[in-house]
């Protein structure tokens, strides 16, 4: 029988890099669909997520963080932010506790007030403050927000609260994607962003950001997944950096990709990995067309 209240709808989760964006939509949906590491702008592109129940079909689009472009692939980050934004029926807007409002918080506020979309104010990582912080933080959160929520992406267990504020703000309308599914993007792009995860958990400062990861080929076996890879980089100097001595450090990027993207496909993956070096492609259109920054 059709539930004629249904209701569904995409909702964009904003704030400048490093706040929880990626970690708050993996345990709103309950899997990890969007890559995590401590370091910021981790996220380069939106990443679609679904969350479903009998009642709603909740489409949560996980954002790059918010930051001045300077390179050609940050304008491409803030784009897809924009896209991101235009499309919404909600918008959440995520900071972190403990440095609430940053000049970059108070930036995206000043761009949320001006729209007509209803938008709920979060502070995440309040494990890491106390009850007198938490409290002082919340008069700043409420003077911009009609309706917030304090939390710990990492540490609560149920997000009820806020999964019912977001449906209310839904408009009716019946299921806009396969409610079996928990997204809509191709196993590739996952298996790209796993690689990626794993470089930036792997490499200093330099590399993660110089770095983009292409998956050219993908052959289903009977029995396992055989993947062709390319680890592009910017420079010559730092594609021996991604090898090590011997190949040491790409064969553990290998490895513990493989078994990464074996555990999203349920098949055995066999993971080749090629590093390629394309200079400055973070400042190329062509480039970033050619690795699917669109």
């Amino acid at each position: 029988m059709v539930n004629i209240d249904f209701k569904s709808g995409f909702v964009s989760i904003i704030g400048k890099p490093n706040v929880g964006k990626s970690t708050l939509m993996n345990r709103l949906i309950g899997e990890k669909l969007s890559i995590v590491t401590p370091k910021p702008q981790t996220t380069r592109m939106n990443i679609r997520g679904f969350y479903n129940s009998n009642i709603a079909q909740i489409i949560f689009l996980d954002t790059p963080g918010f930051l001045e472009p300077r390179y050609e692939l940050h304008e491409r980050m803030m784009r897809y932010i924009t896209d991101s934004i235009k499309k919404s029926d909600v918008i959440i807007f995520l900071g972190d506790i403990a440095d609430y409002p940053t000049e970059y918080d108070s930036k995206i506020i000043s761009l949320l007030k001006i729209l007509k979309t209803p938008v709920i104010g979060i502070l995440n990582k309040i494990e890491m403050c106390s009850n007198s912080q938490i409290q002082e933080k919340k008069e700043l959160l409420e003077s911009n927000f009609l309706e917030t929520f304090f939390i710990s992406a990492l540490k609560d267990n149920e997000f009820n609260d806020l999964i019912s504020c977001i449906v209310k703000h839904l408009p009716i309308c019946q299921p806009l994607y396969n409610q079996e599914d928990l997204s809509d993007m191709p196993i590739r792009f996952f298996a790209q962003e796993i690689i990626r995860e794993k470089i930036f958990l792997s490499y200093g400062k330099e590399i993660p950001y110089s770095s983009t990861v292409v998956v050219e080929k993908w052959l289903e076996e009977e029995e396992r997944d055989v993947i062709q890879a390319n680890i592009w980089v910017e420079r010559d100097s730092q594609k021996p950096i991604i090898l090590g001595s011997g190949g040491v450090k790409i064969g553990e990027i290998r490895s513990k990709a493989e078994k990464d993207i074996m555990n999203i496909t349920g098949r055995k993956a066999v993971l080749n990995l090629w590093v390629k070096v394309k200079h400055d492609w973070r400042k190329k259109n062509g480039a970033l067309q050619e690795f699917g920054y669109k």
